[in-house]
């Protein structure tokens, strides 16, 4: 019944449509971009139900206070503490390394503003558990939800970053002057 609801929601109401090529293995990372809306959230959220699938994903522990850690929490939410100096990369590729599955979403941007760096997280748990990321992009502008290309990450960072951005170039956000490739 949710999976009905949503896909109703996002695709019938909301005029989405899906152009995923790209089959889900047991573990990846979704790395989803343009994040510069609220609204990414919950149009990931919607999309990921209707299409049958769970993914956690990482987001400021600031938001599970009550009542909303137990819902975030439901959803998938990951609390993410900036301020401690520890290595969440480190933890997180032993948890896709030790587990039988392992659906991670990330933001490379890791804000909703304009920023001319992406955060590295990304690329570095998949590279050190050896998974897949999986590109996916959330064009407000074709209201599509895209992801025809995955990156083994094979530790060439600069060279693979540059590639991953270069898929998203001409993707669009909900608040387009707030995306940087």
């Amino acid at each position: 019944m949710i999976q009905s609801l949503c896909k109703k929601i996002l695709f019938d109401w909301m005029g989405y449509k899906n152009n995923v090529t790209v089959t889900l293995p047991d573990k990846y990372i979704i790395a989803l971009a343009p994040h510069t809306s609220n609204w990414d959230f919950v149009i990931g959220i919607l999309y990921s139900r209707a299409m049958g699938f769970r993914c956690d994903f990482m987001i400021k522990s600031f938001w599970f206070f009550w009542p909303m850690g137990p819902l975030m929490r439901a959803l998938g939410g990951v609390p993410v503490v900036r301020s401690k100096n520890m290595s969440l990369t480190d933890q997180l590729a032993e948890a896709a390394r030790s587990r039988k599955t392992f659906h991670l979403c990330i933001t490379p941007e890791g804000t909703r503003k304009r920023v001319t760096e992406w955060k590295k997280g990304f690329y570095y748990i998949a590279l050190k558990a050896n998974i897949p990321i999986l590109l996916y992009a959330l064009d407000y502008k074709t209201k599509e939800i895209t992801c025809t290309k995955s990156v083994v990450p094979d530790g060439n960072y600069d060279v693979q970053l540059k590639e991953i951005k270069e898929y998203y170039r001409d993707v669009q956000g909900k608040h387009p002057e707030l995306f940087s490739i």
